[in-house]
């Protein structure tokens, strides 16, 4: 195995139907981005290196999305977890928060983490900020991230300008953010 890739695990956040055209929260290029966390998904499971969902079920009165045991809750088909992959379930933004996510992960012994998912601004952020402040170097694959647009004080903001903005300031400090082909082809040499 590439020692690029000791010790890391491919994190694969939200990816699921509600998300997409047709769903009852759909993300500006979610498509896309499945498209991207698919070839990382196939990188990691060619080299049988871990691979976690997560999948997020909505417990909040007054949830609109994600419900449990709804179509839009189940892990979008182009994602879909084989047997023996990790299904990590939660209820909160950040994918530790109230789950065993920080106890697979060590029992893996895993340093890496690469994050693929949705939202960028919300559950992606959450839990890459935790996964660093827990010590884990993480790199975020850009194009395998889906966003939406905000509305601040009037003021609309585009889903790419979402997307960017958080992106850039997750680049500060938190992980290093690349496109999945430059992350595959420099892990794959």
């Amino acid at each position: 195995m590439e020692k690029t890739l000791e010790n890391t695990a491919l994190l694969l956040i939200d990816i699921q139907n509600d998300y997409f055209p047709g769903g009852r929260f759909e993300l500006d290029r979610s498509d896309a981005a499945a498209v991207q966390a698919r070839a990382a998904l196939d990188f990691f499971r060619e080299r049988n290196l871990p691979v976690i969902h997560v999948q997020h079920i909505s417990m909040q009165p007054g949830a609109t999305f994600f419900l449990p045991g709804t179509p839009g809750a189940e892990i979008h088909p182009r994602v879909e977890p084989r047997p023996g992959e990790a299904v990590v379930r939660k209820h909160f933004p950040n994918s530790f928060r109230e789950t065993d996510l920080q106890e697979r992960l060590r029992a893996l012994g895993v340093k890496r983490l690469v994050v693929t998912g949705m939202m960028t601004l919300m559950c992606v952020d959450a839990t890459v900020r935790a996964a660093a402040d827990l010590g884990y170097a993480v790199t975020v694959l850009h194009d395998a991230c889906a966003a939406r647009s905000l509305e601040h004080n009037g003021q609309a903001v585009p889903a790419p300008q979402v997307h960017a903005a958080f992106l850039a300031a997750l680049g500060m400090a938190y992980a290093q953010v690349v496109s999945t082909a430059d992350f595959v082809a420099q892990a794959g040499h």
